[in-house]
C-alpha cells in the first residue's frame, strides 16, 4: 500500500509538471521576427531562420548572437537598423535557438563552428562579422578552417564559459519532465531579469520591458531547452586559441568591451588585444552587451567612426 501511494504520488507530480510546462508554453505566445525580413537556410536537416536588412548591394555584415539560455538574433534588434543604413545585415538564429529548428540532438561547439563556416560560404560574401561572446570564437574557428571574412568585430569574445563538461547535467536538463521543469525555472522572468542585471546589462531599465519579454518567449518555445542544456553543461565551449589564431589570421579585428563587465573582465580584453595585436575599444556604462545598451556608439565603432581605444 505504501509503495502504491509513492508511485501514485510520483505519477501525480509528473502530471502536474507536464501540465505546468504546457501552460507556460501556451502563455509565452508566438515568437515574432525581431527585425528585418526573415529567410531560411537549410543546413544539415535544420531550417535555420535568419533576419536580413539593408541594401543587398552594400557590404555584407554577419551578426552572430551570443550563446545562452535565451540566445537569439533579437540581441541585435536595437542596433540592426543603424547598421543596415550602411551594410547588408544578415543575422541568423543559431541552430537550436530563436526561430530556427530546435531538435533534441546533442549540440556541440563543433556543430556551431561548422554552421558558421558553411553559412558564411553559402549565404554571405566575405562579410564583416560581429560575433558576441562565445559566437566570436565560433567565427574565429571558422576562419581558421578557410571561411573568408573581411573583418571581425568581436564583442567580449571568449572560447570558454563553462569550464569542464558535465554529462549528467546535460542529461538532467534534457529529460522530459524534470529537465523541462528546471529549464522553466532558469527561464522564468525573475531568473532572466537576474542574469541581465548580473552580467548582461549595466542598466536593464534602459532597454525596456520587451527585451526580456522576448527572451521569455524564446525560452518557452518547443525544444528550447536542448541547446542550452549543452551550453550549461560545458559542451558549447570552443577549443580555439583566440589570441594565437587571431594573430595568425589575416583578418582586421576590433575588440569591443563593456567597461564594467566582470564575466569576461576588461583585463582579459587588454590581454587578448595585446596577444592578437588588435584594436580594443571600450564602451563605458556597459557589461557584456554594449551593442544592446549603446547601439549608436556601437554602430560608430563598426563603421570606424569611433577610434577611442584603451591604453
Amino acid at each position: 500500500m505504501k509503495l502504491r501511494s509513492i508511485v501514485g504520488g510520483l505519477i501525480g507530480a509528473g502530471g502536474l509538471a507536464l501540465a505546468t510546462n504546457r501552460v507556460l508554453s501556451r502563455r509565452a505566445g508566438d515568437l515574432e521576427v525581431p527585425f528585418g525580413t526573415e529567410r531560411t537556410y537549410r543546413w544539415r536537416g535544420f531550417d535555420v531562420a535568419y533576419a536580413e536588412a539593408g541594401d543587398p548591394d552594400d557590404p555584407d555584415m554577419l551578426l552572430l548572437h551570443g550563446v545562452n539560455a535565451a540566445g537569439s538574433n533579437q540581441e541585435f534588434a536595437r542596433v540592426a537598423d543603424r547598421l543596415a543604413d550602411e551594410y547588408h545585415v544578415i543575422a541568423p538564429d543559431l541552430p537550436g535557438f530563436g526561430r530556427s529548428d530546435r531538435p533534441p540532438i546533442t549540440y556541440s561547439a563543433n556543430l556551431y563552428e561548422s554552421f558558421v563556416a558553411d553559412f558564411v560560404r553559402e549565404i554571405t560574401d566575405r562579410p564583416i562579422c560581429v560575433g558576441s561572446s562565445l559566437s566570436g570564437a565560433y567565427a574565429v574557428a571558422a576562419a581558421r578552417e578557410g571561411a573568408e571574412f573581411a573583418e571581425f568585430v568581436l564583442v567580449c569574445p571568449t572560447a570558454t564559459t563553462m569550464p569542464g563538461r558535465r554529462v549528467w547535467l546535460r542529461s538532467v536538463l534534457r529529460s522530459p519532465l524534470v529537465g523541462e521543469g528546471l529549464f522553466n525555472l532558469l527561464a522564468s522572468y525573475p531568473s532572466l531579469r537576474y542574469f541581465e542585471a548580473d552580467h548582461g546589462l549595466y542598466d536593464p531599465e534602459s532597454v525596456g520591458k520587451e527585451y526580456v519579454a522576448y527572451k521569455y518567449r524564446t525560452t518557452h518555445q518547443p525544444g528550447a531547452r536542448f541547446a542550452p542544456a549543452s551550453f550549461v553543461a560545458g559542451f558549447l565551449d570552443s577549443t580555439v586559441d583566440l589570441g594565437g589564431t587571431l594573430a595568425a589570421l589575416d583578418v582586421p579585428t576590433t575588440l569591443v568591451w563593456g567597461a564594467q563587465t566582470d564575466i569576461t573582465p576588461l583585463d582579459d580584453g587588454r590581454e587578448l588585444a595585446e596577444t592578437a595585436d588588435t584594436r580594443l575599444v571600450v564602451i563605458d556604462d556597459s557589461l557584456l552587451l554594449p551593442h544592446v545598451e549603446h547601439p549608436a556608439e556601437f554602430a560608430d565603432v563598426v563603421a570606424g567612426r569611433l577610434q577611442r581605444a584603451t591604453d
